[in-house]
């Protein structure tokens, strides 16, 4: 792409399955929704420190995709942005990101680790869904608010770190995590969602913190390692089934 290009527009190479490589210059400082789109022959792509946003949909589907460079400048990552590219290993949120859209690494079957940075301060719904190859996870200190299911069914998922920022943790934000070991909930949540650790099967121990007022129901429903509970003195309702089948 030519540097007197400044734009590329929504869906301009949708549905290209045999485009296998692409250079945007840092003339370009927007990409829109839907731009490469099922673009499944597609290995490789670097974004320029020039461009501010990555649209949603940009690279649906593109399940060759295994490295993106993501420049500093962007400040937003779209809805559904790499929805179902499974083959991507990695990838660097740069600090200039303030919000990552709900399913943007929606079943992401092959990244392994993800750091989320301060200057982040919301995470959409669903936004991990499905990484099961997802071992570590870095939550920064300006994230306020996390969306539901952002982390259902990461099944490699052995530890999370919550920035102190996080007001709530959403309904169903952990559930099926089955190799998540340890919680520990800092003071500034106030409220854990529904499911929001159903059927963490291999965790053990939870620290609650003495902000948090309520517990939603079926909160850590199934979590058969389950030992040791510690219930900060702010709590004032426990869902149902909370702790339903904790069987340890």
């Amino acid at each position: 792409i030519p540097d007197s290009v400044t734009s590329i527009g929504d869906a301009a190479f949708y549905d290209c399955t045999s485009l296998t490589g692409v250079t945007i210059p840092d003339s370009v400082t927007s990409i829109g929704d839907a731009v490469f789109y099922n673009c499944t022959s597609l290995t490789g792509v670097t974004i320029p420190d020039s461009v501010t946003r990555i649209g949603d949909l940009a690279f649906y589907y593109c399940k060759n995709l295994t490295s993106v460079t993501i420049g500093n400048s962007v400040a937003g990552i779209g809805d559904w942005a790499f929805f179902d590219c499974t083959s991507l290993t990695g990838v660097t949120i740069p600090d200039s990101v303030t919000g990552i859209g709900e399913r943007a690494f929606y079943n992401c079957t092959s990244l392994t680790s993800v750091t989320i940075p301060d200057s982040v301060t919301g995470i959409g719904d669903a936004a991990f869904y499905g990484c099961w190859s997802l071992t570590s996870v870095t939550i920064g200190n300006r994230v306020t608010g996390i969306e539901g299911w952002v982390f259902y069914g990461c099944t490699s998922l052995t530890s999370v770190m919550i920035g102190n920022s996080v007001i709530c943790i959403g309904d169903s934000m952990f559930s099926d995590c089955t190799s998540l070991t340890s919680v520990t909930i800092p003071d500034s949540i106030t409220g854990i969602g529904e499911r929001a650790f159903y059927n963490c099967t291999s965790l053990t121990s939870v620290m609650i913190g003495n902000s948090v007022i309520c517990i939603g129901d079926l909160a850590f429903s199934g979590c058969t390692s389950l030992t040791s509970v510690t219930v900060g003195s702010s709590v004032t309702s426990i869902g149902y089934d909370a702790f339903g089948y904790c069987s340890s």
